[in-house]
């Protein structure tokens, strides 16, 4: 049996930040076991039509956190990144509007822009109503009634399912105010008004697609990471883990980056945490490559439309220089028959919000932390991080962790 002070499940970006930090403090005893034959999890990429293709869908390296660039840019400089204004549009009316929606109504026909102005200054919030607890009439509450049927409702039922009242409302908090004087304003004067959207700017690689970042932090750990590692038990009371090969391998400290639901057997845990985890919920999507080049300067577009299969694309051209084509992403609740084209499915896409999802989580991490072993990143926590935040929160565990060891542990 392999003993180490620190065993992190999973070589995403999330174990490879955490595993790297690890490292440059100075700590050497620990180990990563990945399931698959390269590091990256979600962000890795392969070649399709001569140049990269993020297998995860639209990856890139966010420029909010200057803390998190500095520590990337360490394995792979800044020099070899292009940075971006971001450019997102949505598939509108015939034609196309940036997103987000309601801070570029300006940008419709006028009868249009009164329509949804009107339909804005009825939405529950600008009025002084009370907040709604169900997803599909908090959409209504916030949003308005065109906004919502035209875009927000259908977008979502593409990207989760038709169930969209399985959903809880609390991870909506973040959303911008939909402002009726902010939307008149912006139709006055033609500009948009309002908080910008996730990614304004990012970098992404000159030469290669996202998944290069993490080969480069795959090398820097190679002698500690071993690949085709499938996990099959966790013993959060004896900190083991079991693999599918039969291997077996102790730790001080268990870090899981992995879906929980992944474990066939989890021993240490109450019925009622293990019954919960059975309820967590998650989409599965389908990347698509198409090699036709589109006439948008646009990096992303969405698209509500129910009659297309796919919710939205990644137009490859615009970010990533040498390529041609985009990639559309699709659930794999809607995928339509192939057109031949390279094809890949990500089991394990998005966490969903559902509505016990909080009370689920939070049971569990408790138990499992008392245990000293942790759930980390998109998968670990089950939450919709970003690869720049799950960095973070990486980095911000791994300084923690160190900061407790009392340097009495005997590999």
């Amino acid at each position: 049996m392999k003993k180490v002070k620190y065993l992190i499940l999973g070589a995403g970006p999330a174990g490879l930040a955490l595993a790297n930090r690890l490292k440059q403090k100075g700590e050497e005893s620990f180990l990563v076991l990945e399931k698959e034959e390269e590091a990256g999890g979600l962000c890795r990429s392969r070649d399709a039509g001569g140049a990269p293709l993020d297998i995860g869908g639209g990856h890139f390296l966010d420029v909010r956190r200057p803390e998190v660039v500095e520590f990337l840019f360490g394995f792979m400089p800044e020099e070899e990144w292009d940075e971006y204004e971001r450019d997102s549009r949505i598939s509108f009316d015939g034609g196309y509007i940036h997103h987000p929606f309601e801070a570029n109504i300006w940008e419709m026909k006028p009868e249009k822009q009164k329509e949804y102005l009107d339909s804005i200054a009825e939405a529950g919030c600008n009025k002084g109503e009370e907040k709604p607890e169900e997803f599909v009439d908090w959409i209504y509450w916030k949003f308005g009634k065109k906004i919502a049927e035209d875009y927000m409702l259908p977008y979502n039922e593409k990207m989760f399912g038709s169930n969209l009242n399985a959903l809880g409302t609390y991870w909506l908090a973040k959303l911008p105010n939909v402002s009726y004087e902010e939307t008149k304003l912006s139709c006055e004067r033609k500009k948009a008004y309002g908080e910008q959207p996730g990614h304004a700017r990012f970098y992404y690689p000159k030469k290669y697609g996202y998944g290069e970042l993490w080969l480069r932090m795959q090398e820097a750990i190679r002698e500690n990471i071993l690949f085709c590692r499938t996990v099959k038990k966790l013993d959060l009371t004896k900190r083991t883990v079991t693999c599918a090969d039969g291997s077996l391998y102790s730790a001080e400290n268990i870090i899981t980056t992995i879906p929980w639901m992944e474990f066939a057997h989890i021993e240490g845990i109450p019925e009622e945490i293990r019954e919960g985890i059975k309820r967590l919920k998650y989409s599965s999507v389908q990347i698509e490559y198409v090699p036709e080049n589109l006439d948008t300067r646009a990096h992303w577009i969405y698209y509500p439309q129910r009659e297309i299969s796919y919710h939205r694309i990644l137009v490859r051209h615009n970010f990533c220089p040498g390529a041609a084509g985009y990639w559309t992403e699709t659930n794999k609740d809607r995928i339509e028959a192939p057109n031949g084209h390279f094809l890949y499915m990500n089991e394990y896409a998005y966490p969903l919000n559902t509505t016990d999802k909080p009370a689920i989580m939070k049971r569990l991490l408790g138990h499992a932390k008392r245990q000293r072993v942790y759930g980390l990143g998109r998968w670990g926590e089950h939450e919709h991080y970003n690869s720049d935040a799950v960095v973070e929160l990486a980095m911000r565990l791994a300084d923690r962790l160190l900061e407790r060891n009392d340097n009495s542990y005997e590999p």
